[in-house]
């Protein structure tokens, strides 16, 4: 382990987080807010933590699996830890538990919240809670690498552990390239949303923050009614749009700026996705118009924009989902074990490992008939290695064994099945609100201290696929050195 890399590497991303803070803090500034000395005194200690630990040790040029693997998990933890203190000082967030929870929350673009009343928060705070989630949507540290090589540092170790999928690829020669490429879309993303959100009337505040929230797939609203507080179905069908929109692989937009049509086409991740957003769309469609709406349009409205939400992994509502009919809910809660594609923003499993994992049941009923047969599990024209398919089978097997594990434990609480069931799922999958307890009405904040641990732990380990956190707490994996393999 080169200690001198990790702390380095490190020490600049608490730099570039005190530079983050920077935009809420004009925010309140000029809305003349009581957060004002909060967001300064924050920006100071982070900075200088960051100063002190980039310039007092040595470093290596070169960053294995193993430093990467560091970086990502305390990389994020660090980031948490330094910016909840915008919470902590203002008072906002009298608790550290509670303010860990709901900065986690946000840079991992959960959006499950403690905050009963955000209303009443002033708009510096409500902007950096907003904020966090566009930072940590493409991922801080995505955009560290972009600055690596300036620090002769490599970056691409800390990119396979900190992008979302089985396998990342780079969209260019260069990680540097790809990381610029990736948030030149993120960014293009953004701008477009807040000028049709613009369009619809919505206040250019508003607008900023809950583009944050969408292009992010986080969710944190600054009404108690989120999304649904703007009673215009223009506004609810923009950001349903962006919602799903930003549940796509952000390589196909390169690809589609690039005029490669038939790489999007023929991407069966992406048909999958869509395909399944539209069967729920239906489905739910239907079922609340009939027991419900009794109006097929507005069903479909609100069909649509929660179907997006819950998939997405965003956590918006523009209603009470969890009044829906029973048949309605359990598409919802299934929704939350999909997610968006691998290469978004969206958290869950990823469309692309249910789509192996369908591919791999079809094996198995082919084998039945045919038990000598050879048969490749293949995504588009590309065969792939056992190696990943045996991870994907393992990955789904460790989420599905955390979810049921999570559940038995914050039922100790005495918290019923269907929330406790419905706040793992939420966390770990990192969609916020669940059902129950934690529906789209209700926060966090009942739990214990301790449970809230555990739900930040989850959301950090949905956030970071899994292995990165349990690695780290793995002393047989790091005695091997398995992690140093490329």
């Amino acid at each position: 382990m080169v200690y001198g890399s990790v702390i380095k590497v490190l020490g600049n991303l608490l730099l570039i987080e005190a530079a983050l803070m920077i935009p809420p803090l004009l925010v309140s500034l000029y809305y003349n807010g009581a957060d004002k000395l909060a967001f300064i005194t924050s920006i100071i200690l982070t900075s200088m933590m960051g100063f002190i630990m980039s310039k007092s040790f040595e470093f290596s040029k070169s960053i294995k699996a193993r430093e990467g693997l560091t970086i990502v998990a305390f990389g994020w933890i660090f980031a948490s830890f330094f910016g909840s203190l915008p919470f902590i000082f203002s008072g906002s967030i009298p608790s550290w538990i509670d303010a860990f929870f709901e900065t986690v929350s946000g840079f991992t673009t959960t959006g499950a919240t403690i905050i009963d009343n955000v209303e009443v928060l002033p708009k510096g705070i409500l902007f950096w809670r907003s904020f966090t989630h566009w930072i940590g949507g493409m991922g801080i540290l995505v955009f560290t690498i972009a600055i690596l090589p300036t620090l002769g540092v490599g970056g691409f170790q800390i990119f396979k552990v900190e992008s979302p999928g089985p396998r990342p690829d780079r969209i260019a020669p260069r990680i540097k390239d790809t990381a610029k490429i990736l948030y030149t879309t993120y960014i293009v993303i953004t701008i477009v949303q807040v000028i049709m959100l613009l369009l619809g009337r919505m206040s250019f505040y508003d607008a900023m923050v809950h583009t944050f929230g969408t292009v992010g797939t986080g969710g944190f609203s600054v009404n108690n009614a989120s999304v649904g507080a703007y009673n215009s179905t223009y506004i609810h069908l923009v950001i349903g749009t962006f919602m799903i929109l930003s549940g796509i692989n952000f390589s196909l937009y390169y690809s589609l700026f690039k005029g490669k049509w038939k790489e999007i086409i023929k991407n069966e991740e992406l048909k999958l996705y869509l395909g399944i957003i539209l069967t729920a769309v239906l489905l739910i469609t239907l079922n609340i118009n009939k027991d419900i709406y009794h109006n097929f349009w507005l069903s479909l409205r609100d069909a649509y924009f929660q179907v997006g939400s819950i998939i997405t992994t965003t956590g918006y509502a523009t209603v009470d989902f969890d009044k829906w009919p029973t048949f309605s809910k359990t598409i919802l809660f299934s929704l939350m074990f999909v997610g968006g594609c691998a290469g978004s923003t969206g958290g869950g499993m990823k469309n692309i490992r249910i789509l192996v994992l369908l591919k791999l049941v079809k094996r198995e009923i082919s084998k039945i008939f045919h038990p000598r047969a050879v048969i490749p599990i293949k995504i588009g024209d590309r065969v792939l290695p056992n190696e990943v398919v045996a991870g994907i089978t393992s990955f789904f097997m460790l989420y599905i064994l955390i979810f049921i594990l999570g559940t038995i434990f914050i039922s100790l609480e005495g918290i019923d099945f269907e929330s406790s069931a419905g706040a793992v799922a939420a966390t770990l999958g990192n969609i916020g609100p669940g059902l129950g307890l934690v529906g789209p009405s209700r926060t966090y904040s009942q739990f214990s201290y301790a449970s809230k641990l555990l739900l930040s732990l989850f959301m950090l380990m949905g956030r970071l696929e899994l292995f990165t956190i349990i690695a780290l707490f793995a002393p047989s994996v790091w005695k091997n050195e398995i992690l140093s393999k490329k």
